[in-house]
């Protein structure tokens, strides 16, 4: 083998140049402008070009009038998030919410009492001693739960007063509809008539709330879930276009996605997750799963992962993409 042949292994030519953007980040000469910034996203590869094209999807799906769904996780309203989300609905970017039992009670503890930030390496037995609880690098003191019991039973009591048998939509409609703060999203959600679904309704404080009030005071009261989940199918079906924003994984973007299936799949999708795919798990499903599954249409540009974690990345995508 001469030097010509193991020069071909170590550099092969190219015939050929990639008809594609070059790679460039932000030129940080001269005074900052954040707009131009994430407009370099696209060009700096990784996942600020992913982010670069989720910018780009949410900006179609207003350009399109599509009913927006925003799904997330309560560890988003948990976060400094929750005003993000707040703004959101607002502004009037949002014409369905899907989320879980925790938004819900983190969201009412929040208009009264604040969560403080913490650490993560700490001493976990200590911080039960002090009845603190730990969200990541967030505490939360028991009192707060403490308080929604006490808020919570009296909400019952009118809400239950006429119909024992409610829906989880319902109920986030009339509990936002007794909050005052601005950036409380069931606030927000039930002044502009955004429904919030929360197929999962038990599972946090609320669940237990229920389960004591049920036992205490009227063993019919209920909460039925199929009259929202007829109404997330028939309302998607009669939208013309679709647009879901999934922050984190979970019931909430799956409902979201399974309930579009009926209508031939979600028309523009961006998701925001840390999920591996390779355990095969619903946070780690991928858009390109779901299109397998005639979950979400297939164009070849109207969907994208984001994989970072939400409060670093959820921000500046509706800093780019929506006007506030």
């Amino acid at each position: 083998m001469d030097d010509d042949d193991t020069r071909e292994h170590v550099v092969p030519g190219s015939d050929e140049e990639p008809d594609t953007p070059d790679v460039r980040g932000y030129d940080f000469r001269g005074e900052l402008d954040l707009g131009e910034l994430l407009d370099a996203y696209a060009t700096t590869g990784f996942q600020a070009t992913h982010l670069a094209e989720a910018v780009d999807i949410a900006e179609r799906m207003q350009e399109e009038d599509a009913t927006v769904y925003l799904t997330f996780t309560s560890n988003i309203v948990s976060s400094g998030l929750r005003e993000t989300v707040a703004a959101l609905v607002r502004e009037g970017y949002v014409d369905v919410i899907i989320t879980t039992s925790g938004s819900l009670a983190e969201d009412v503890i929040k208009t009264a009492k604040p969560f403080k930030m913490g650490e993560w390496d700490t001493d976990e037995a200590a911080l039960r001693e002090q009845g603190i609880n730990r969200l990541g690098n967030i505490f939360v003191p028991s009192d707060r739960y403490v308080w929604l019991e006490e808020y919570l039973y009296d909400f019952f009591d009118d809400f239950f007063a006429e119909e024992t048998t409610r829906t989880p939509t319902a109920f986030a409609r009339e509990l936002g509809g007794t909050l005052e703060d601005e950036d409380s999203v069931l606030k927000q959600a039930a002044d502009n008539d955004v429904p919030v679904y929360c197929p999962a309704l038990t599972d946090s404080e609320i669940g237990n709330f229920l389960y004591y009030y049920r036992q205490g005071r009227d063993d019919d009261v209920d909460i039925a879930i199929m009259d929202d989940y007829d109404s997330l199918i028939e309302d998607g079906m009669l939208a013309d276009t679709t647009g879901l924003i999934a922050v984190g994984g979970g019931v909430p973007k799956h409902h979201a996605i399974m309930t579009n299936l009926f209508r031939g799949g979600a028309d523009y999708v961006v998701y925001i997750s840390t999920g591996m795919e390779g355990d095969g798990s619903l946070s780690g499903a991928t858009p390109e799963e779901a299109v397998s599954w005639g979950k979400i249409k297939e164009n070849g540009t109207n969907y994208t992962q984001v994989e970072a974690e939400a409060t670093l990345v959820f921000p500046l995508l509706v800093a780019a993409a929506f006007e506030m």
